[in-house]
């Protein structure tokens, strides 16, 4: 019996031992890579394989540590994600971060103003996707349909409705899902502007567009209402709108853009360049904000129908006559001369 005692007691102690050691092993911190590294977990990775993985990556010192940690918290599920690492942690650590889903996101901010084109290049140079996938999706007949039909029956692409806004991605976000994260967007902005029950044949597609527009002529809030009103009263009158960055979208539509606008961009008889059609363009030519579709909704009152960029930039000289509008431009030009 002694000696059993003595076994027993030996056994005893050796698994405090181990257990010791386990739990200390499991909560010390460790780091085996330089800045930062990163770790895709897919959908269906098991803890054995995680665990390897892991520690090729140099974030846990060894797989048995983060097998440990799934010993310790057998009800928690792993979450698949991208995870990236830039400080030293434990197993215990690592395995909460991934049990809570602790993912790594993105940030993708949209300026106000930006087309489509922007978009698929930011998306690209940030490495988040690829810009042409970006494209496709934003041209997609089937997701036009399920995301912006009902507002927009004629778009033939979600320009217009990619709201600009700040956007959290993950590796794993497609371009469809970020399609329809953009649209949502739009959809909450243009129901906080009590737009939500017009009729979207007649008001929509308007509405977007002369927004597009009022978006890429000034980025000063007060001046948006007064640019809206002047395209307003030359609608009204049937002048054409000769706004440049029309004649620049269709260009970037035909892929001939050249950063900045020639006689033949302007002489271009494409439906989108208002130097050459009357109306508005068939559909937006970038994503509005929130002010430049409350102006576009609600124009200033006045008889303006001109307006040119004032010598110091900025803002802008807004006319009635064409007369005055002539004398903004001799200042502009003599201003810009020197």
């Amino acid at each position: 019996m002694t000696k059993l005692r003595i076994a027993l007691l030996s056994l005893f102690a050796i698994i405090i031992v181990i257990g010791a050691f386990t739990a200390w092993s499991v909560s010390s911190a460790y780091r085996g890579f330089g800045a930062e590294t990163t770790v895709v977990i897919k959908r269906g990775t098991g803890t054995m394989t995680l665990g390897r993985e892991l520690a090729q990556a140099g974030v846990v010192r060894s797989p048995w540590q983060f097998w440990m940690a799934k010993v310790f918290h057998p009800g928690a599920k792993l979450q698949a994600g991208e995870y990236r690492f830039t400080a030293s942690a434990s197993a215990s650590e690592v395995f909460a971060r991934i049990a809570h889903g602790d993912i790594f996101y993105f940030e993708l901010t949209v300026p106000e103003g930006s087309n489509m084109f922007d978009i698929a290049h930011l998306l690209e140079t940030r490495g988040i996707m690829k810009g042409d996938a970006f494209l496709h999706a934003a041209s997609d007949a089937s997701l036009i349909r399920d995301s912006i039909k009902d507002l927009s029956p004629q778009a033939n692409s979600l320009e217009g409705f990619l709201f600009p806004s700040t956007y959290r991605l993950s590796r794993s976000t497609t371009p469809a899902q970020l399609c329809r994260l953009m649209t949502g967007e739009f959809r909450k902005e243009w129901n906080k502007l009590g737009a939500k029950n017009t009729d979207p044949n007649a008001v929509v597609n308007r509405v977007v567009t002369l927004a597009s527009l009022v978006e890429k002529e000034t980025g000063v809030a007060e001046e948006r209402p007064l640019i809206a009103s002047v395209f307003a009263n030359r609608l009204s009158k049937k002048m054409r709108l000769q706004c440049d960055p029309t004649t620049i979208y269709a260009a970037l539509l035909e892929h001939r853009y050249r950063g900045k606008i020639y006689a033949s961009d302007l002489a271009n008889p494409n439906p989108y360049n208002t130097y050459q059609n009357e109306g508005l363009p068939p559909g937006p030519i970038a994503n509005p904000g929130a002010e430049s579709l409350a102006a576009a909704l609600h124009p200033a009152t006045g008889n303006y129908l001109y307006f040119v960029a004032k010598p110091e930039g900025g803002s802008h000289n807004f006319s009635a006559t064409l007369a005055q509008h002539g004398q903004a431009v001799a200042q502009y030009r003599n201003a810009t001369k020197h």
